[in-house]
């Protein structure tokens, strides 16, 4: 790639995308620049040099979130001039938020003066929270059809039924409209909060509650647990369960990100996304293509060994026409994870954040 054409690359990575036609979700590389976002396919541990597609940005719009996939509450859309609607899941709310913001950054340089004019008199609007009716923002929230969804999650070994997090609130706040930002959100939920609309669940947004000022009650974390008040059980009462998967899953997550995971049996490699965990230390990973919640695979960091693997060569043990940037991870059990990261940083990050918890 010559010096030219690089300088104009705002940003690449991993995003996972909903086919056109047949409406599953693929893996795909995304480089984003000044007027297009373009997107690669991954064959085989290597990157094909030839695009898959292109989208362009001029006067695209932009909505983050997008939260109409129940089980991917990381996506963000795309609606294209031409009025082609693209949907991409990133593997965080950081790295949501990031494309999101990058991408309207360049849409915003491709308009022309006066349509800056209009956009800056819009956002000028201001906040309309005070003329928000919280009875309404309930009903809204508690609608079974468009309404926040309540599932399971784990705190500390416990598994909470009938929940929901922080940043599931204020995603959803946001894409309904009823607040133009998340500062906005999270004044909203703290009303709701403080007026006994939603109640705490689970030990981190209790500990907030009862330790934060006015205006910051209520928290923007994923790991935040929060659910309905008690008078408006019939959508189901919150359970608190212990299971060894629970334990498994109940670290604080320390790290995430797209990897490539050579398999053990047919040797070929996949992206997945990895998420590291700390107090218990454990590396669980997920097939993005798919809706299951649960991890495809994960193991214990206890007594694990990782290296980083000379790019000069195939190291033994690696199949495939690989791009590079390899580590290897040895279990207590003497199982062998090869694993390659998109960038040599990105290898290294992952290396030193793994040794941290072993």
């Amino acid at each position: 790639m010559d010096t030219d054409k690089k300088d104009m690359i705002l940003r690449e990575g991993f995003l996972v995308k909903r086919g056109h036609l047949v409406h599953n979700w693929k893996v795909r590389w995304f480089v984003l620049m000044s007027d297009k976002l373009l997107y690669y396919k991954y064959e085989g541990g290597k990157r094909d040099s030839c695009q898959r597609g292109k989208i362009l940005l001029k006067d695209c719009e932009i909505t983050c979130p997008f939260l109409e996939y129940e089980n991917r509450p990381l996506v963000f859309k795309l609606h294209t001039k031409n009025g082609a609607d693209h949907f991409l899941e990133a593997c965080s709310r950081e790295e949501r938020d990031d494309w999101a913001a990058d991408i309207t950054a360049a849409v915003n340089k491709l308009r022309t003066t006066e349509d800056r004019k209009v956009t800056n008199q819009e956002d000028a609007a201001g906040s309309q929270l005070h003329n928000i009716n919280l009875s309404k923002v309930l009903d809204a929230m508690y609608d079974v059809h468009s309404g926040i969804n309540m599932s399971s999650h784990v705190e500390h070994g416990s598994t909470y039924s009938n929940c929901f997090s922080g940043s599931a609130v204020v995603d959803w706040l946001v894409f309904m409209q009823l607040t133009l930002t998340r500062v906005e959100a999270v004044t909203l939920a703290s009303a709701l909060l403080e007026e006994g609309c939603l109640r705490t669940v689970g030990l981190k947004s209790v500990e907030a509650l009862r330790t934060a000022g006015l205006g910051e009650q209520f928290m923007d974390d994923s790991t935040a647990l929060y659910s309905f008040a008690e008078s408006l059980k019939k959508r189901g009462s919150v359970k608190s369960e212990t299971s060894l998967s629970a334990v498994e899953m109940s670290g604080k997550v320390i790290k995430r990100g797209y990897l490539l995971k050579q398999g053990h049996r047919r040797k070929n490699w996949k992206v997945r996304l990895f998420v590291l965990r700390s107090e218990p230390a454990f590396l669980h990973y997920f097939d993005p293509t798919k809706d299951d919640i649960s991890p495809s695979g994960g193991f214990s960091l206890r007594g694990c060994l990782v290296s980083s693997l000379d790019d000069n060569g195939v190291p033994s043990g690696v199949k495939g026409n690989i791009q590079g940037n390899l580590f290897k991870i040895i279990t207590q059990s003497d199982t062998h994870y090869f694993i390659q990261a998109p960038t040599h940083q990105d290898k290294m990050d992952w290396i030193e954040a793994i040794r941290e918890q072993t």
